[in-house]
């Protein structure tokens, strides 16, 4: 069976060959320290197994979907598998504390609720921290269901720019962030239901280490370029919640204001790499 030139690698396959090969030499490196390390290296063998099978030639519906979806679906495992890559890991939170005395004269993850406590504003930033799903899966599905399939490949290869990146970030330079570093909020501002849900959602899987920088922030502003690009009313859709989820990351002390910054600048960046490539398209 062979890859014919419909079916050749794309940006995006590179790009996660590139960060598997960087995860599994981490992986053998580390391989001491970690518990479990060989099913991760099966893992991401499998991986490029998988890349190889989804550009071959014949594959029915089911298989071109998942040809297209599948570094999205891959993220759910790529995240989790962090909190045992930095398991025992020095973390770096003092360094990025004294970058934001020095940006910021204070800790705003840390004084910024308490010092202006709102159970409106936790409920509508708390549930803009929950937007940070379906901004990453709507408009992947919106850009399917119309047959945009050039916008569709852009916004993949953004938003997968953007997590790599963090990803590796993560990988060699670990922060634990606010919401492990400091005393967590507490009382009226953590009883909304948003708060709630975002509290058990973090309870259910939240790697440590994966602080610096904002994977959330850097995959959003990646989503809503490249849904911008595709459909303004898309655009527009997303614009808000983005917004203020950037806002949120900091407010509901779940990520640094330096976090943020930069991961509006990973974000940024990862935007502007699907838009070169779409433009190739």
């Amino acid at each position: 069976m062979r890859v014919d030139a419909s079916r050749r690698l794309r940006l995006v396959d590179w790009l996660l060959l590139g960060y598997n090969a960087v995860v599994v030499a981490v992986l053998l490196v580390r391989a001491p320290d970690l518990a479990g390390w060989s099913w991760l290296l099966l893992a991401h063998v499998l991986i490029f197994l998988l890349i190889w099978l989804v550009r071959l030639p014949g594959l029915g519906s089911a298989g071109r979907a998942i040809a297209e979806l599948y570094p999205l679906i891959l993220l759910v495992g790529l995240y989790s598998e962090l909190d045992v890559l930095n398991a025992g890991r020095p973390v770096h939170d003092a360094l990025i504390q004294h970058w934001e005395m020095l940006l910021f004269g204070g800790q705003p993850s840390r004084d910024w609720w308490r010092s202006a406590p709102s159970v409106v504003w936790s409920f509508i930033l708390h549930g803009a921290y929950l937007a940070y799903y379906p901004i990453l899966i709507v408009p992947a599905f919106w850009m399917a269901a119309h047959r945009r399939v050039a916008a569709l490949r852009a916004f993949i290869l953004s938003v997968m720019a953007a997590f790599v990146a963090c990803y590796l970030c993560f990988i060699f330079m670990p922060v634990a962030g606010p919401y492990y570093a400091f005393p967590r909020p507490t009382g009226p501002f953590v009883g909304t239901l948003t708060a709630r849900w975002v509290y058990d959602t973090l309870s259910q899987g939240s790697s440590f280490g994966a602080a610096f920088p904002s994977s959330h922030v850097a995959a959003t502003v990646a989503a809503l370029l490249a849904g911008w690009r595709a459909s303004r009313g898309l655009g527009l859709l997303l614009l808000v919640p983005t917004l203020l989820l950037i806002v949120a990351v900091v407010y509901c002390q779940m990520h640094y204001g330096v976090d943020a910054l930069a991961g509006l600048a990973v974000g940024l960046a990862a935007g502007e790499v699907g838009r070169r490539a779409m433009h190739r398209a």
